[in-house]
């Protein structure tokens, strides 16, 4: 099974619109998570918003709310490999595929955040599918799917942090710190570090050049 996937057969909910957003593409270690989320059109979920519009606590207070009142969620993802070997675009897309197939229902329509589309051909899904610019501010639904995403990223570096504690994943969840970037000059990259990303591969070479 793919990581973060969760394959089920969908059942068609008519008029009903799923949400989809990705955090993590920036970073330069790390996975790149992906969420899909289905809001009840009957209960209104106050506070929702993008998910960089909010402080940690209020990600995590709202994140439990969207999961227990959505009429269906999923999060996936793609590990470092899969960016590596991809780019990050496509690794993000696939993350986006594999959240929407992780839903135990189908949506009539899909609004994703951003400009483009990822390519749905061949999966088990009878909707239509919107990209949206800034559809995380735009639409509730997306903002919820930002958030789950942002959550569950940053519990996976957090737990990252135990394995690699040097590199200080818990504060700055792989983003290109000051800091991060310090530590990855002298030390070199962790084996979850993008070394398709340009600091990343040059602090390797550098690495390798002095051993």
């Amino acid at each position: 099974m793919a990581p973060g996937a969760s394959y089920s057969l969908a059942l068609n909910r008519p008029g009903l619109i799923a949400g989809v957003d990705e955090a993590g593409r920036g970073p330069l270690a790390g996975p790149v998570v992906a969420a899909a989320v289905v809001l009840d059109p009957r209960r209104r979920i106050r506070g929702i918003r993008d998910s960089k519009q909010l402080d940690a606590a209020a990600r995590e207070e709202l994140a439990p709310k969207i999961r227990r009142h959505a009429l269906a969620w999923s999060v996936a993802w793609a590990d470092v490999e899969e960016i590596d070997c991809l780019n990050i675009l496509e690794a993000t897309h696939l993350a986006m595929r594999r959240a929407l197939m992780g839903l135990h229902i189908c949506p009539a329509h899909v609004q994703i955040d951003g400009n483009r589309c990822p390519s749905f051909v061949g999966l088990r899904l009878d909707c239509t599918f919107e990209a949206i610019i800034d559809g995380d501010a735009l639409r509730s639904c997306i903002g919820a799917a930002s958030i789950l995403a942002k959550v569950k990223r940053d519990e996976m570096m957090v737990e990252q942090d135990r394995l690699y504690p040097q590199y200080g994943f818990a504060v700055h969840k792989g983003y290109g710190t000051a800091r991060h970037c310090e530590v990855l000059e002298s030390i070199g990259p962790s084996p979850i570090h993008r070394r398709s990303f340009e600091p990343v591969r040059l602090a390797a070479s550098r690495i390798q050049a002095v051993a």
